[in-house]
């Protein structure tokens, strides 16, 4: 049983009290009462939401920019700035937008600037990967002030998921390839300043179309150390840390007056894969056969762990165990009961691997295998967990740590037998199952790093990719998942909470799933 998360809870919550008794009257000066001060890990690498892909650049960038269609709780497509679309022929998209919308310098958004700002990412007028995700438009084109028509080159599923909050913003006409130094949008925060390594500043807009925002200015303040936001939240020099400090640190805080944690549902997910392929490049195992190749391999290393313990232990309670890559209650997520399940059964996972021809050896040891991580402290600490978990049923596990950069050029490679990380924002389309296990998407062309290969998954993801009607997307996604639920090239594993902490002088915050900083829209200061 694991039982780590108490213990240094209690070490934690010494660090920050003796920590902040060393400050002493050094505090940082306080802010100007009606600016709400939010922590965040690092500055954004640009704000102009067709180049910026990193978290802090489109978490920023979504409260001063519009996207055209927003996800609602399901992760299906609702009105934003546009207020309708349909395809009116085969690869014939038209958008109707609202009228009314003013981007924060006064001048009136139309079909011309969404057609200028999907044309720039496509045509070279700037360099972006996000040029990628509208691979398909062949040109966006103003109809009339307010109807853009794009024309497509193959059908294209994921458009509308491309066209939404979080992968997307509408700039004006003419933006170019430097607009990311003072950008200008339609959303409720307009850009006021940017230091790199210390802050971004963004004052409410006057005039926005989706209802002006109740606090005046937010100094978004770059603090990369969890114990040094923690303190600085503790001081009150920071009102606002989302997702930045450890569990433990939270719980830590969350008996300290002045203080108060917000938790909700999370969408991204932390996975396991395998590398199914039938050989792993030298030095990674000592014979190029791969047990991995073996389903009841993969089923019995899933009946071996014990995801709940994790959670609990882990996690402490605030994760949600995942049945899919998909967020929970997504639109196209299989129903739990009918995928294959693995229950922690140690006795399964030995008969599992007996029927696989891996009997014990005289130290009760059946199959060896070496998972790679980053060194990441909470990624590290759950691949001890099933270190030990797997060696119950004779799995002998080798960890192997290294930095993320080394890490993730041996994942995307192929240079691994297990690894753990999560997919963040990305599973949101539920196209993740083609770009991260599609027979076509080996690396580079896509994720599918492990090689797994199914014609009959393939042909499922590749006919969901060419329709936009739902309905049917949904039965070849549920027929997919219940075939990857029985092979396992992936153990989905859980779905970190959003932890919020904040002062008690800002209220109305509700996490989003996707961990944006959408709450800012109605947060308040009182």
């Amino acid at each position: 049983m694991v039982t780590r998360a108490k213990g240094n809870t209690q070490s934690v919550a010494w660090l920050l009290t003796a920590a902040l008794a060393m400050a002493g009257c050094q505090g940082s000066a306080k802010e100007d009462s009606r600016t709400v001060v939010m922590a965040i890990e690092n500055s954004p690498t640009n704000l102009d939401p067709r180049i910026g892909t990193d978290a802090m650049s489109e978490r920023i960038g979504g409260l001063i920019f519009d996207s055209l269609v927003r996800k609602d709780v399901h992760y299906e497509m609702q009105p934003w700035l546009a207020l309708k679309w349909e395809e009116t022929q085969p690869l014939v998209w038209v958008f109707h937008l609202r009228d009314g919308v003013r981007f924060q310098d006064g001048r009136a958004l139309g079909a011309e600037d969404v057609a200028w700002t999907i044309n720039s990412m496509i045509d070279g007028s700037v360099l972006t990967s996000k040029g990628s995700n509208f691979a398909s438009v062949a040109k966006a084109e103003a109809t009339d002030r307010l109807t853009v028509t794009l024309q497509l080159k193959k059908e294209d599923a994921s458009l509308l998921f491309n066209l939404s909050d979080g992968q997307f913003g509408v700039v004006p006409k003419g933006a170019g390839k430097d607009f990311g130094r003072a950008p200008v949008g339609s959303g409720p925060f307009r850009f006021v300043s940017a230091e790199q390594d210390k802050d971004v500043v963004v004052a409410r807009a006057t005039g926005s179309w989706s209802g002006a925002a109740k606090i005046e200015r937010v100094r978004f303040a770059v603090v990369p150390d969890a114990v040094t936001a923690a303190l600085e939240l503790e001081k009150g020099s920071v009102d606002i840390a989302s997702n930045q400090l450890t569990l433990d640190m939270v719980q830590a805080l969350g008996s300290r007056p002045g203080l108060k944690t917000e938790t909700g549902e999370g969408s991204p997910v932390m996975y396991l894969n395998f590398n199914v392929a039938g050989g792993i490049p030298a030095p990674m195992v000592t014979s190029m056969a791969n047990p991995l190749r073996d389903v009841r391999v993969r089923q019995a290393i899933a009946c071996a762990m014990d995801r709940a313990a994790i959670v609990h232990g882990v996690w402490s309670d605030k994760a949600r165990l995942a049945d899919s890559l998909l967020p929970y209650g997504h639109w196209a997520a299989a129903p739990a009961d009918s995928l294959a399940r693995y229950p922690h059964d140690v006795e399964r996972a030995k008969q599992l691997l007996d029927a696989a021809g891996f009997r014990p050896d005289r130290n009760g040891i059946r199959v060896r295998l070496e998972m790679k991580t980053s060194q990441d402290d909470t990624t590290r600490l759950v691949a001890q967990i099933l270190q030990a978990q797997l060696r119950d049923a004779g799995i002998q596990l080798t960890l192997r740590a290294s930095e993320f950069g080394t890490f993730y050029a041996d994942v995307t490679s192929g240079r691994f037998e297990m690894y753990a990380l999560r997919w963040i924002g990305s599973n949101e389309d539920p196209d993740i199952f083609r770009y991260a296990l599609g027979g076509d998407r080996l690396p580079p062309k896509g994720a599918n790093r492990g090689h797994y290969l199914n014609s009959r998954v393939d042909e499922l993801l590749s006919h969901a990719a060419r329709t936009t009607d739902e309905a049917v997307r949904r039965v070849d996604y549920v027929e997919a998942q219940k075939i990857l639920s029985e092979e396992l090239p992936v153990v989905p594993l859980w779905y970190p909470s959003n932890e919020v902490v904040h002062t008690t002088r800002v209220m109305g915050i509700v996490p989003r799933a996707d961990g944006s900083f959408e709450f800012l829209r109605a947060a308040w200061v009182q």
